[in-house]
């Protein structure tokens, strides 16, 4: 933007600019002729000129002085390519103040309106817990939510509708999964373009995003729609359950748009640091959810499909809700729906760190299915046990995975501005942090574990099986927190790839490996459960190599 001086009338019908560029006066007359070396009165004000062939708007800085008197002519300078003053436009003082407050309100800063953290400066340890506590209880009111459906189900549906519903588990974590991986793309591209200041670029990338987000959502829907059966099948699900699983997982699916619109949304909001308003609409949602359960299951006696129609309605009001947000903003993340179209190059950007994520969440997922199909093979008491027990394993997990998001965001932010010592403070931040509180969780769901499993049932052969699972996993759940940070940190950088191979080979091919070997000469549902914990520490360890080594790669580079 170059900047003017406007010094006062020196007659009616022109205004006398000093050009910053080159500490000439000049003063533009009616007639759009300059005239050099005219000096003029004391009193002045600063305004600035867009920079842009044609039209030169106005803007003032600060208001109008009173001395400039209505009867003067302001002048839209238009300039050519070259930047040489052609005819100007004649409007007067109000036409100028009104395209000066309009301008002011487009201009007005980020910070006002989106909250934004500044990430880049200050106390860290603070700022990452604010960031990621606000994110961890956004997903465990989400979770509550979530185990709102297994309880109800549960007490007022049978034990059938439970397994029913316990049987789709592996097959909604596939496509939730996937979303929420690719969701760290948007993150990470928008928050390193915040780290290099290239707020210019922000408008394009977030309408490829939710762009993108839309098309994804009807795919895996449509997906899913096609391969239900097949994959439940796959997994084991028991003839007895399969008519209500199908009736489930197909109405629930239908939500999968909404869902993924939502989480791009919202990681639109972490990548300026703003965790609390998809919190407020996770609230919002969640005690919607909880009620039309409720309504849907004790009152009509809808079953399975009242908690599935239930959570579809409920991720609707989410996204609205997020959607809404952005619309409303009047900065670099305003949603205008007419411009919601792919770019390639942004969608490439985004890409590159979310489809690693993605698949490894997927694939993580699927590897949940081989183990869902052991699980199985002990009957619906285990099927239904595990389902409950499943709950307080998210819960712990929502945790360990908010200081990833933590990681992710921070990381993008200072290595976009080579602030590679706080991206170093950062991850060693949320790795004690993310098993920290993890664990202090797991800890509580310990000690009063007979308490939380009745809140899930009421039959003492599902609370056995429900109760071995949470002792044998959800109690060393602050484990996944190594390897998610390091993965999240690692993506922060742009480095997305490999911690996505060997969160693969550590969660799919090590557990298969467990399964055919361990778990066969060993056919107990402990030794089932304990495959987790064990490539938790295969993978933890591996990425862990993997970030140092490519630490030491940027710091040396950098020297």
């Amino acid at each position: 933007m170059q900047h003017f001086v406007i010094k006062g009338c020196i007659q009616i019908g022109w205004v006398c600019c000093k050009r910053t560029e080159n500490q000439g006066l000049s003063a533009v007359t009616e007639t759009g002729k300059p005239s050099w070396g005219k000096k003029t009165q004391k009193n002045f004000f600063t305004v600035g000129l867009r920079k842009t062939q044609g039209c030169r708007y106005i803007k003032c800085q600060r208001k109008m002085q009173p001395f400039i008197t209505k009867c003067c002519i302001f002048l839209f300078l238009c300039v050519d390519k070259e930047g040489h003053f052609t005819k100007p436009v004649e409007h007067s003082l109000q036409q100028v103040y009104n395209a000066n407050e309009k301008i002011m309100k487009e201009e007005k800063p980020m910070t006002k309106q989106g909250k934004e953290m500044d990430m880049l400066q200050g106390k860290l340890s603070g700022k990452l817990i604010l960031f990621a506590l606000p994110l961890a209880f956004s997903s465990i009111l989400q979770q509550l939510f979530n185990s709102a459906d297994v309880a109800v189900v549960g007490r007022f549906a049978g034990g059938n509708a439970l397994a029913a519903v316990g049987s789709c588990v592996a097959l909604v974590g596939i496509f939730v999964n996937l979303i929420v991986g690719l969701s760290v793309g948007p993150n990470a591209a928008l928050a390193s373009l915040i780290g290099q200041k290239k707020r210019d670029k922000i408008p394009e990338m977030l309408h490829t995003i939710l762009a993108f987000g839309v098309l994804l959502g009807v795919g895996l829907m449509v997906l899913g729609l096609l391969l239900a059966r097949v994959i439940l099948e796959v997994s084991g699900t028991p003839e007895s359950v399969m008519g209500e699983a199908l009736v489930y997982i197909r109405i629930y699916l239908l939500s999968i748009p909404f869902m993924s619109v939502y989480n791009f949304g919202a990681a639109i909001l972490r990548s300026y640091g703003d965790t609390r308003r998809p919190m407020y609409y996770l609230i919002v949602s969640g005690t919607v959810n909880v009620i039309l359960n409720l309504v849907f299951v004790i009152g009509f006696g809808m079953g399975v499909s009242g908690v599935a129609i239930a959570t579809w309605i409920s991720n609707i009001i989410s996204t609205i809700m997020v959607l809404y947000h952005l619309a409303k903003r009047q900065d670099e993340f305003h949603l205008d729906r007419k411009q919601l179209k792919i770019n390639k190059k942004a969608l490439k950007k985004v890409l590159q760190i979310g489809i690693p994520a993605g698949i490894q969440g997927a694939i993580f997922s699927i590897s949940n299915v081989f183990i869902q199909s052991g699980i199985n093979s002990f009957g619906e008491d285990a099927i239904a046990g595990s389902s409950l027990a499943l709950n307080f394993e998210y819960f712990t997990y929502d945790i360990a995975n908010a200081f990833a998001q933590a990681a992710v965001t921070f990381t993008s932010q200072n290595y976009g501005a080579a602030n590679f010592k706080r991206c170093r403070k950062t991850f060693w931040l949320c790795m004690a942090f993310g098993i920290g509180f993890t664990e202090i969780l797991s800890i509580v769901f310990m000690i009063w574990d007979d308490f939380f499993v009745s809140i899930y049932t009421i039959s003492p052969a599902v609370a056995v099986y429900g109760l071995i699972r949470m002792h044998h996993v959800c109690s060393l759940e602050g484990l996944t927190a190594t390897y998610e940070v390091e993965s999240a940190a690692l993506r922060g950088m742009g480095k997305s790839l490999e911690p996505a191979v060997f969160t693969i080979l550590g969660t799919v091919v090590f557990r298969l490996i467990w399964l055919f070997t361990v778990f066969k000469w060993s056919p107990t549902y402990s030794m089932l459960m304990n495959v987790y914990v064990a490539s938790w520490v295969f993978t933890g360890v591996s990425i862990f190599i993997i970030y140092i080594r490519h630490m030491k790669k940027v710091e040396q580079e950098r020297v």
